[in-house]
């Protein structure tokens, strides 16, 4: 009988906050197809912004004809086991045309960086897996 509850116990203090990333699915299902065509304009274009990971943090590099003054950016970072470690933020560049996400705000796993950014009213996105 102990044997059996404490496996009980084992087993639901292992399990992980396991949700669905959004609470709109089925609409953001919808609109899915504007997420395709944003990836698809993306990796037509000739110069992509750089994807690079250090111990300080993650950086994004955006070519110098994507900037402050023609783009808006979006940054998401997803945690498939729990979204409350998701980051969402809506940034500008920095002065080497690039946004930083520091060390300190992530939690060791695995994420979805989504890159998106908007340029003469055209989206954009790319999506990095990675691990922190």
């Amino acid at each position: 009988m102990i044997f059996i509850l404490s496996l009980i116990w084992y087993f639901t203090s292992t399990w992980k906050n396991s949700e669905l990333i959004t609470d709109n699915y089925y609409e953001e299902e919808l609109a899915y197809q504007n997420v395709i065509d944003a990836k698809n304009k993306a990796v037509k274009l000739e110069k992509l912004p750089v994807y690079q990971q250090n111990a300080s943090g993650i950086n994004v590099i955006f070519p110098s004809e994507i900037n402050n003054s023609n783009s808006k950016f979006r940054i998401d970072l997803h945690r498939a086991e729990d979204q409350k470690l998701d980051i969402i933020r809506e940034m500008e560049l920095d002065q080497r045309n690039s946004i930083f996400i520091p060390a300190k705000v992530l939690a060791k796993g695995n994420y979805v960086l989504r890159v998106m950014w908007k340029k003469d009213n055209e989206e954009y996105q790319l999506d990095y897996d990675l691990i922190w």
